[in-house]
């Protein structure tokens, strides 16, 4: 049996170029490698915006990487007995975050090994996928937000994302009625309102906003409030009728499982650092297709694109996003060319090996994760 012979991690702050918040200025980037037995490498990451990348870390080395060493390098095989050995520490959040440095670079180190990529070594089903896009951008000016949106469809985007949520619903639908009147009729305008509402403020908002027809309400709600996006979809039958969108902020198969027996959303987003790496986002898949709901992964387009070209389409082939400025390749994060590029409002792969993500380390040519600093880059 080949095992896990060695476990490495490594913290890398990314500067973003268009911050997503007055203290969201930069992302934490996890970078891990893996080495098995038979020689094989693998290198993978975990991701966290702006909390709790030292903690993810501290997993990684001190919990994790022991815990591993000697067991299957199978991809998957690992999994369910490491998240039990975390447990203790969280069913989800920054386990699951940590869980998926090991995982990615499994699955990475399994494809390497046979000189292909993750997306072949899965088995990919579709050869591009579509993208919207995507930004943090509450805080815009209505002109800024236009000047957004005329860019997304300069690019070829059939679809966009738009943050909702300001105090008085009238400037939101005000905002969403520029962004449509440059979208025209056919193209699709998903809106998200990043769990800044209550239930009934949520009622009252999208009776407004139904007016320019989004084709999703993404977190409506506290993303863990099961019941109240229950009550919400039951609500929102008449002229309102807007599809539910959860699950960047759910952690585990379990709780993706009881959305969907609820019929709390019709459409699931797992992150796929965020539940702990390919091996839980497959199963995700399965149950996701067989509640006969869609799938569109969240943020990370150079890892959740890659996977998209291998998820079954469900009631709907999967979305891949992507938010402005904010791509690895962009940053200048990724120390060999982007696994993937997107062109004309669709994501394909490029020529690589593995995932095709490794992560730039100035202090170190190498790349190899040994050192105990944290990299600003």
């Amino acid at each position: 049996m080949t095992t896990i012979t060695a476990l490495d991690a490594r913290l890398i702050r990314i500067p973003l170029t268009r911050p997503w918040a007055a203290d969201v200025t930069a992302v934490g980037v996890i970078a891990t490698h893996l080495r098995r037995s038979d020689g094989a490498e693998g290198w993978g990451f975990a991701w966290t915006p702006q909390i709790g990348a030292e903690a993810v870390l501290a997993l990684l080395r001190h919990d994790i990487a022991p815990a591993a060493i000697g067991r299957s390098a199978e991809p998957g095989d690992a999994w369910q007995g490491l998240w039990e050995h975390v447990h203790e520490a969280g069913g989800g959040g920054v386990t699951t975050i940590a869980l998926a440095g090991l995982d990615l670079a499994l699955w990475d180190a399994a494809a390497r090994a046979a000189s292909t990529s993750v997306s072949t070594l899965l088995g990919r089903r579709r050869e591009s996928a579509r993208v919207y896009g995507s930004g943090v951008n509450l805080h815009y000016s209505v002109d800024e937000l236009v000047a957004q949106v005329e860019r997304w469809v300069a690019r070829g985007f059939d679809a966009v994302k738009v943050k909702v949520g300001k105090p008085d619903v009238a400037e939101d639908l005000d905002r969403l009625r520029a962004v449509r009147s440059v979208l025209g009729p056919e193209r699709g305008l998903m809106i998200d309102a990043n769990q800044r509402w209550d239930l009934d403020r949520a009622t009252r908002s999208l009776e407004v906003l139904a007016e320019v027809r989004p084709a999703w309400i993404e977190e409506p709600l506290r993303a863990d409030d099961v019941d109240g996006h229950a009550e919400l979809a039951h609500r929102l039958v008449g002229g309102s009728r807007i599809p539910i969108a959860v699950g960047e902020n759910l952690h585990t198969a379990y709780r993706f499982a009881e959305v969907l027996r609820r019929g709390a959303a019709q459409i699931v987003q797992p992150n796929i650092v965020r539940v702990g790496g390919i091996t839980p986002l497959r199963r995700i898949a399965a149950i996701t297709a067989d509640a006969g709901a869609e799938l569109h992964p969240h943020l990370l387009p150079e890892l959740s694109g890659q996977l998209a070209l291998t998820l079954p389409g469900g009631a709907a082939d999967p979305w891949v996003e992507d938010v402005e400025d904010a791509g690895f390749a962009e940053l200048g994060a990724l120390r060999d060319p982007c696994p993937v590029e997107i062109r004309d409002g669709r994501l394909y792969e490029t020529d690589h090996v593995g995932l095709g993500l490794r992560f730039t380390d100035p202090s170190d040519t190498d790349a190899s994760p040994t050192d105990d600093r944290e990299e600003q880059r």
